[in-house]
């Protein structure tokens, strides 16, 4: 298996030497809150109504004041917009009463948020604090099983725990990205662009 990371590692560095997390954001906050409305939609389509609430809403006190039908109004093309808009004000509320306006770095309180898991708290502290966590979205997981770092059925936390092993610790949270854009935009669910991926012949959808 050593010799099959490096050549995915490699590849990976080749393909994205300078990745980073797509989402928009300009506050701690708004990492928490873009990571959180991204559940079962795309970067994109977060960060075009981000782009609003955040112009409309321009801080914590203003956001845990907002109307709720007016925050569903804003991000309603993400979908699931109703309990996502609860969401938005609850953590607003909650990190201006509790934390004094400041996402911490504190696992246990992240998760403690609501519509905040264990996936939206390791992209939060590997990009605000760069902990070494790795978050395993639809993407990481694709990309993962079929190139056998991880089995067909394992769930999320699985292959996060044998991904950890398999990736040196200090470069957790550029693999994170690294996978997350290789799933994205070459390894996508359908149509995934094999004839010039150099990890081909190690790819379980290829050889299927």
């Amino acid at each position: 298996m050593t010799g099959l990371m490096s050549n995915i590692e490699d590849y990976l560095d080749e393909l994205f030497p300078n990745p980073k997390c797509e989402l928009n954001y300009n506050k701690d906050y708004e990492l928490v809150l873009s990571v959180m409305l991204s559940a079962q939609t795309t970067d994109k389509r977060v960060n075009m109504v981000t782009a609003v609430l955040f112009e409309k809403y321009p801080s914590l006190e203003k956001l845990s004041m907002a109307s709720v039908d007016d925050v569903i109004e804003i991000i309603r093309p993400i979908g699931t917009f109703n309990k996502k808009a609860l969401n938005v004000i609850e953590i607003s509320k909650r990190l201006l009463t509790e934390c004094n306006g400041v996402v911490p770095n504190n696992r246990e309180y992240l998760e403690s948020l609501p519509g905040v898991g264990r996936k939206t708290t390791n992209v939060v502290l590997s990009n605000l604090y760069n902990e070494p966590c790795l978050a395993v979205d639809t993407h990481v997981s694709r990309v993962s099983v079929r190139l056998g770092l991880a089995k067909e059925g394992d769930d999320p936390y699985v292959i996060e725990k044998k991904l950890t092993k398999k990736l040196k610790r200090e470069e957790l949270c550029k693999r994170h990205h690294q996978l997350v854009l290789f799933g994205r935009y070459y390894c996508m669910a359908r149509n995934p662009q094999c004839e010039n991926c150099k990890l081909k012949d190690m790819c379980k959808y290829r050889k299927n």
